[in-house]
């Protein structure tokens, strides 16, 4: 456990009602908290558990066991507040029924002011947040975390409110499950002409794609992605679907065109379970440090990342080592987010060879095929 002490009194035997986790975003943020709300149902099976979260991100909570409520947190509407007179109401509202449902425990795993404040508004006589947490937030809470590693991965500096409250014999579990008329849609998607059916019981098997990201140091080369798209569907029997926001429709637009043998190409016409189903029916994902590497944790699929500025043993795929590729640079990890920033050439993704990272697919896809044998 990374927790190494905390303030305010013990919590270990203390019961609780009424409890909200604070976690607004990204959607990989929101999926590194899952095992804490798994870890609190175990912990107080009676209790009514709700999420705080942003609308993009709270569809992924829909199909997750043990969530009573999203509370849905719109903060670009909110960002408006004090300069529009109807959302500074708005606000207010929020916060009157915030307070209204009586939370008796908050946990605030985002640590920032307003998440922080949203904690204190609540009216819970018990915020947790981190010792840490940014902008000042750490003040709302009426116990801290300090954690001791802080190169720990996100999951177990997030889990570490377990020791606090007592159930951190509870094991970390990641995991969502999707409804079966989501995958079936996604599977008229991924296979359109039905070769394998949405099982994935048949011959072919499919690799998904997602070239995207939002740090634009943390993206391999698009011709990149096209050779070993071309690469991957010489082999037989192996077809690449290629998946990305709205954002990213351009993108994957210029690899399928360069490719020999264009994939198919579903960026920008996916919601975001939608997109957690096609990930669902992969054979094996290829994708950079984000969200759609922790969709392929959450969902336990054949997993290839490709990871550059930031470091595999914080962000990258939980329990998971193995399915990181990525070169041992002195420079890495920077957690620079742009191009103009890098001094090297952005040697960490450039120098990563079409090759290797084929190879990589390969041996994922082997697995699939040997432990259905």
């Amino acid at each position: 456990m990374v927790l190494a002490a905390s303030t305010g009194p013990d919590l270990s035997g203390r019961s609780f009602n009424r409890i909200l986790i604070v976690k607004p975003s990204s959607l990989g943020d929101v999926l590194h908290a899952l095992p804490v709300l798994h870890g609190l149902r175990r912990r107080f099976p009676e209790a009514r558990i709700d999420w705080l979260v942003a609308p993009p991100f709270a569809a992924i909570l829909e199909d997750v066991e043990g969530l009573d409520e999203a509370v849905l947190f719109d903060r670009q509407r909110y960002s408006r507040v004090g300069r529009s007179p109807r959302v500074t109401q708005s606000f207010g509202e929020f916060l009157s029924d915030l307070r209204g449902r009586r939370y008796d425990l908050v946990i605030d795993l985002q640590g920032l002011l307003r998440t922080g404040f949203m904690a204190w508004a609540s009216g819970a006589r018990v915020r947790i947040g981190f010792a840490g947490a940014r902008e000042g937030a750490w003040m709302f809470y009426t116990h801290r975390m300090r954690i001791a590693d802080e190169d720990a991965h996100a999951v177990d500096r997030n889990y570490a409110v377990a020791e606090l409250l007592g159930f951190e014999d509870v094991e970390i579990e990641i995991a969502i499950s999707l409804p079966g008329a989501l995958t079936e849609e996604a599977a008229r998607l991924v296979d359109p002409n039905g070769a394998r059916g949405a099982c994935g019981g048949g011959a072919s098997r499919i690799v998904a794609v997602v070239p995207g990201a939002r740090w634009e140091t943390k993206r391999w080369g698009a011709e990149k992605f096209s050779q070993t798209i071309d690469a991957l569907q010489e082999a037989a029997e192996v077809r690449c679907v290629l998946l990305g926001s709205a954002d990213e429709v351009d993108l994957c637009g210029r690899i399928a065109r360069a490719c020999k043998n264009a994939p198919v190409d579903l960026a920008g016409r996916t919601s975001v379970r939608l997109l957690a189903a096609a990930i669902g029916l992969a054979d094996a994902v290829l994708c950079h440090d984000s969200a759609a590497m922790h969709l392929a944790v959450a969902l336990g699929r054949p997993l290839v990342c490709l990871v550059g500025p930031t470091s595999p043993g914080r962000t990258g795929p939980y329990g998971r080592p193995d399915d990181v590729v990525r070169l041992d640079l002195e420079c890495a990890p920077c957690y620079l987010r742009r191009l103009s920033q890098c001094r090297h050439e952005h040697k960490c993704m450039e120098g990563l060879g079409v090759d290797v990272v084929v190879e990589a697919v390969e041996r994922s896809l082997g697995a699939v095929t040997g432990s259905r044998a």
